[in-house]
């Protein structure tokens, strides 16, 4: 196998996987499930501090 093959079978791959992860995080989003609340970015935590009402101190 040639230098030109090799990096024609890497370059392949890594289309290829690129497309995989694209396909999968489109189908994830399409599907729905659950309230925009349940699909909050990665930081946020499932606490409800946000949503009680101010504390008398």
């Amino acid at each position: 196998m040639s230098q030109n093959q090799l990096l024609l079978w890497v370059l392949l791959l890594i289309a290829v996987t690129a497309l995989v992860v694209w396909i999968v995080r489109f189908l994830q989003s399409r599907r729905g499930g659950g309230s925009a609340r349940d699909r909050g970015a990665w930081w946020e935590g499932p606490w409800d501090e946000d949503d009680d009402p101010p504390r008398d101190r």
